[in-house]
């Protein structure tokens, strides 16, 4: 499959599907390590353990999820179905757009969070990347406010997501999960 524009029966090009789901298979356990590493009682071994997971994967989705907007914004997806009902291609746009600002949202406050707090990001201090945000308690916890309040928003859209495409998926199967589903060899 090329990279060319789509039309509705291809779907989305190489590069946008594989961008899709290399960034849902980061997306997916950042969520579940997020929820468990701020959990009380957790031991202290695991809790850096995940910590340091979440810092230096939430710096390669940075990277990623800049890559997919640029990539969107020049390669727009083909459009919908026309049998599609409007109210389903308003949804469409819809969650889109808040998931791609969720996915903006989300590392960069992270981000903010760990260097106004004084804390390292281990790949990014190894590549010698200097923090780009002064120490600060109120910006540390105004960032760890938004981190917290769109990762729920990005569960909840997220949900939704994946049950409108299951949806189609399985019960329409008008061929909008084949759109990003990786294509069959012919």
């Amino acid at each position: 499959m090329t990279d060319r524009p789509t039309d509705p029966a291809r779907g989305y090009g190489t590069t946008a599907r594989v961008l899709h789901w290399l960034v849902a298979a980061l997306i997916v356990p950042m969520i579940a390590v997020g929820l468990l590493m701020v959990r009380p009682g957790l031991e202290r071994p695991l809790g850096d353990a995940l910590y340091l997971f979440h810092k230096n994967v939430g710096s390669l989705l940075i990277v990623l999820v800049a890559l997919r907007l640029v990539w969107r914004l020049t390669h727009p997806p083909a459009p919908l179905p026309a049998a599609m009902p409007a109210w389903q291609r308003r949804a469409a746009g819809l969650s889109h757009g808040a998931l791609y600002a969720l996915m903006v949202v989300m590392p960069l406050s992270g981000y903010v969070r760990v260097r106004a707090g004084g804390f390292p990001i281990e790949a990014l201090d190894a590549m010698g990347l200097p923090a780009l945000i002064p120490r600060s308690k109120a910006l540390a916890d105004a960032a760890s406010g938004l981190h917290q309040a769109a990762g729920w928003a990005l569960i909840a859209v997220l949900a939704l997501h994946v049950a409108a495409a299951a949806h189609h998926a399985l019960i329409r199967r008008d061929g909008i999960w084949r759109r990003i589903w990786p294509p069959r060899a012919r």
